[in-house]
C-alpha cells in the first residue's frame, strides 16, 4: 500500500532502503488503484568493491506470480563513478496489474545503497 504525500500523489516502495550486495528481485505491488503515469525513482550512493556494476528494470504480471520485463523500463547502469538519481516513466495503462523491481549486482565484493520508489496517483473513486 503507498503512503499519501502532498497533492494526492502515493509513495509506492518497490525496493525498500537497503545495502545490497547481491541481485535482487522485489516483491510484487499491485497498481490496479493507479492511473497515469507512474514516475519511478531510483536512488544509489556509488557503489562499492571492485568494479561494482547495478543495472535495475521493472517487470510486470497478471497474476503476482509470472513476472516479465517491462520494455523501455530499464534504468541506466550504476557503477562506483559517482551516486546515482534516476528516473522513468511507467504507463499504468500500458503494464498489468503488479509490478516489481529487479536490481542485478555484478563485481567483486559489490555494494550499493539504494532504493526504488515509484510515485503516483490513485483513479477518482466515487
Amino acid at each position: 500500500m503507498g503512503r499519501n504525500i502532498h497533492g494526492g500523489v502515493d509513495i509506492l516502495e518497490l525496493t525498500p532502503s537497503q545495502r545490497l550486495t547481491s541481485t535482487d528481485t522485489g516483491t510484487g505491488v499491485d497498481i490496479k488503484d493507479y492511473e497515469g503515469t507512474l514516475k519511478v525513482v531510483l536512488a544509489s550512493s556509488a557503489g562499492g568493491g571492485t568494479t561494482p556494476t547495478m543495472n535495475a528494470k521493472i517487470q510486470d504480471s497478471a497474476d503476482n506470480s509470472t513476472f516479465a520485463d517491462v520494455s523501455g523500463s530499464v534504468f541506466a547502469e550504476v557503477t562506483d563513478a559517482a551516486d546515482a538519481h534516476l528516473a522513468i516513466g511507467l504507463d499504468t495503462n500500458a503494464v498489468r496489474r503488479y509490478i516489481r523491481t529487479v536490481a542485478t549486482i555484478t563485481g567483486t565484493s559489490p555494494t550499493f545503497d539504494m532504493s526504488i520508489l515509484a510515485f503516483g496517483a490513485k483513479k477518482y473513486m466515487s
